[in-house]
């Protein structure tokens, strides 16, 4: 009597009549191990080709619009080159060298150090001033949200525009406030400190709504237990404001720092429609001196110098706050 010998999958069975065993194509473990990395390469595939068809088109228009002409610009700082004209003579770094021994250089400079200090800094205590009280409970809270943040979606002509009206030494309103307390209006749009100033108001008129608006989102985020438990402890408003608050609103403030600096420095509309960058360059930032020089002057090498110089204080300016105020920002 023939006795049948049973064996784990893949090894020989004996019987009594001879060898024998079970095909590889019937073994389902291997099976599913052959077919694993063709899956995963056909899944990598279409992930690339997912991300190719989402992120494609972005990646195309920033090599465009943003990589290819600051490129450019790189060249042509580099070239005597005159808007309209067929010839470019290279001159390697003298428009730089132009500029930084220029005899306005130092004016503008100022001009830009002055504006972008007072908007970012004015800014970003203004509009967390805004936020705390948006946050508070308030009738018609909701209109009051809409008001201020309204300007931020205004076009910077019409408000400049509309802001020299109210600036009008004879005629607008801050003539009419300042004469009923019995003070003579200033003379906006020739003295050069006067026409900063107002400058500097007018941009924190329309753009502190912004800064309002990303505080108020992130003081919405601020969990409530930890207000409440504050407010059991005896802490007063100050104390849960400046222990409490303005620590959990450090990746907000750090992201504001980041985006109104960058801004600030880059203004350009309230200041061609209100100043034009006078009286006496009195309001020229360098980001007005590059148009000035490149579609006024036409002077098209030495305003993408300018332009250069302008990128690489911003490129500076933002790795910093990358490096080290980064550094004292607590994350939830």
């Amino acid at each position: 009597m023939s006795s049948t010998t049973l064996s784990p999958p893949g090894q020989t069975g004996t019987t009594g009549q001879g060898t024998g065993s079970v095909p590889d194509s019937r073994l389902p473990g291997r099976s599913r191990t052959s077919h694993r990395p063709a899956a995963r390469r056909r899944n990598k595939t279409s992930n690339w080709l997912l991300f190719a068809l989402l992120a494609g088109p972005n990646i195309a228009l920033l090599l465009v619009f943003t990589y290819k002409p600051l490129l450019q610009s790189l060249y042509y700082s580099t070239l005597q080159w005159n808007i309209g004209s067929a010839v470019a003579r290279p001159v390697g770094l003298r428009n730089y060298t132009d500029w930084l021994s220029a005899s306005g250089t130092p004016q503008v400079i100022g001009v830009t150090v002055v504006f972008t200090l007072a908007t970012v800094g004015g800014g970003m205590v203004i509009g967390l001033a805004l936020a705390l009280l948006l946050n508070s409970r308030l009738k018609l809270r909701g209109a009051a949200r809409t008001i201020i943040v309204a300007p931020y979606v205004l076009s910077g002509v019409a408000v400049g525009l509309l802001w020299l009206f109210v600036f009008d030494p004879n005629f607008g309103v801050t003539s009419a406030l300042l004469q009923a307390v019995g003070l003579p209006s200033p003379d906006w749009y020739n003295d050069p400190g006067y026409s900063l100033a107002m400058v500097i108001i007018v941009y924190l008129w329309k753009n502190v709504g912004y800064v309002a608006l990303i505080y108020l989102a992130g003081l919405q985020a601020i969990p409530r237990d930890l207000l409440e438990a504050a407010s059991l402890d005896g802490a007063g408003r100050l104390r849960t404001l400046l222990g409490i608050t303005l620590p959990l609103l450090g990746p907000t403030t750090f992201f504001l720092s980041v985006t109104t600096l960058l801004s600030s420095l880059q203004s350009f509309d309230i200041i061609q429609a209100m100043t034009r960058g006078g009286p006496l360059e009195g309001t020229t930032t360098m980001m007005y001196q590059i148009y000035q020089q490149g579609f006024v002057a036409g002077t098209a090498g030495y305003s993408s110098a300018i332009a250069t110089i302008l990128f690489l204080v911003l490129l500076a300016i933002t790795l910093l706050q990358l490096k080290f105020v980064e550094r004292k920002v607590h994350y939830s």
